[in-house]
């Protein structure tokens, strides 16, 4: 018996009972949507993380106090002067800007309205090294941080809880604290970030946050140090001149280092890390309704076995070889698994792309991504749990004895 011979017998077997085999193709189609719509939702969470941090640069250096383990006890802060001795262009050529900054969270209120957004206190360098602009306003400037100014940036989505619109604002007063600040902008909207939404924060003068708003037990201590290295290329020799220089301030033994540096590639590898066993995770458990599928494809050719016991007997009676019996019931199933497979395919993009449409509409930056690979990998598994769960069946069919199946009842 021919392939395509085989291929017009299963349909004509299957189309003899149209309502059954719908519903066990129903099993493949959910199945493989699943992994679709999942992959795809995945992929797209992956691409919108890694893309909203690889927008701030991939020369950007991180510097916190105390180590990842945390196995140094009382590490010393972080000071102005750490910073000011990582502008050493003779200890560091490879450092072309350096920020320290200050970090906190505050009550910012306007009009009945208020939130609770990240409070940065920042000098002017920090808007270099975090690539960070206007899109409407002025940046903070020297004169802002020597007068101690009562000015503040506000991110997009700060401006839109207050006032409801992101543009206009510029000479408003908010008040952060219960403190009046007069808005000297609104920051282009960024989206994520390694700090938690770009768009959800507040920026001040340094000086400023330091004297009112973000007080520490010193008066030159920092929080983070913000680091923009040459370019790219240069980064992890930038990222060894800062500790270099920060053992040597801190007095600290080699191997036991009380601060700790990060790369943006450092951040972008964990990211990628995490939304990759997020969507393995998420792809798994689609596969398992995939799973499901496949019992319904067996236990469906197991009753097609029985109900045509009669027929197999005949057949095996006039000449059919066991080969022809076991590939006329896989091709059955493969039949059921593959026309499953194709409507899963079309069905799982189309949720995907409602997915994205429903994050489009709430303001969300995210577009589910269905990648080639998903849909190679939905149909070779649907087309594969169609064979394996067709063997035992098929199996079963072809083993029969003419005799007996021609007794059956």
């Amino acid at each position: 018996m021919s392939i395509a011979q085989s291929f017009f017998e299963a349909l004509e077997s299957l189309s003899g009972n149209k309502l059954r085999s719908g519903l066990t193709v129903l099993g493949i189609v959910i199945g493989v949507a699943a992994v679709i719509a999942m992959l795809a939702v995945g992929q797209g969470a992956q691409a919108s993380i890694t893309g909203s941090i690889s927008g701030i640069g991939t020369n950007l250096l991180f510097v916190f106090r105390g180590d990842p383990g945390d196995n140094i006890r009382n590490p010393k802060p972080l000071t102005l002067g750490d910073a000011d001795a990582l502008r050493d262009q003779f200890a560091a050529p490879s450092i072309e800007a350096v920020a320290p900054a200050l970090q906190g969270n505050g009550i910012v209120s306007y009009g009945g309205e208020q939130t609770s957004p990240q409070l940065f206190g920042v000098t002017p360098e920090y808007f270099q090294v975090r690539n960070l602009n206007v899109a409407e306003g002025e940046l903070i400037t020297e004169e802002h941080m020597l007068g101690r100014a009562s000015v503040v940036l506000l991110g997009s989505e700060v401006a839109n809880t207050l006032f409801g619109r992101v543009n206009g604002l510029v000479g408003e007063t908010v008040r952060i604290e219960g403190q009046p600040f007069r808005v000297l902008g609104v920051l282009e909207t960024k989206g994520g970030g390694a700090f938690g939404s770009e768009d959800n924060q507040v920026i001040i003068p340094f000086s400023t946050a330091q004297a009112r708003l973000i007080r520490r037990n010193t008066s030159d201590r920092v929080d983070v140090i913000f680091v923009q290295a040459l370019d790219g290329d240069v980064v992890t020799q930038a990222s060894d001149e800062i500790s270099q220089i920060l053992r040597t301030r801190h007095r600290t033994p080699v191997g036991a280092d009380d601060f700790t540096v990060f790369t943006q590639q450092d951040l972008l590898s964990t990211f990628e890390t995490i939304t990759g066993i997020l969507t393995i995770f998420l792809g798994g458990i689609a596969g398992i309704s995939l799973l499901v599928g496949g019992i319904g494809i067996m236990n469906i050719m197991l009753v097609s076995v029985t109900e045509r016991t009669r027929e197999i007997g005949l057949r095996k009676a006039l000449g059919a070889r066991k080969r022809d019996i076991l590939t006329q019931f896989l091709t059955e199933s493969s039949l059921l698994s593959l026309i499953g497979g194709m409507i899963g395919i079309v069905l799982g993009w189309l949720i995907s792309f409602a997915v994205g449409q429903i994050a489009a509409a709430s303001g969300t930056a995210f577009t589910p991504l269905v990648g080639i690979d998903a849909i190679l990998l939905a149909t070779i598994f649907s087309a594969a749990v169609g064979l394996f769960f067709g063997i035992y069946p098929a199996n079963r069919a072809a083993s029969l004895e003419p005799v007996e199946a021609l007794r059956y009842e």
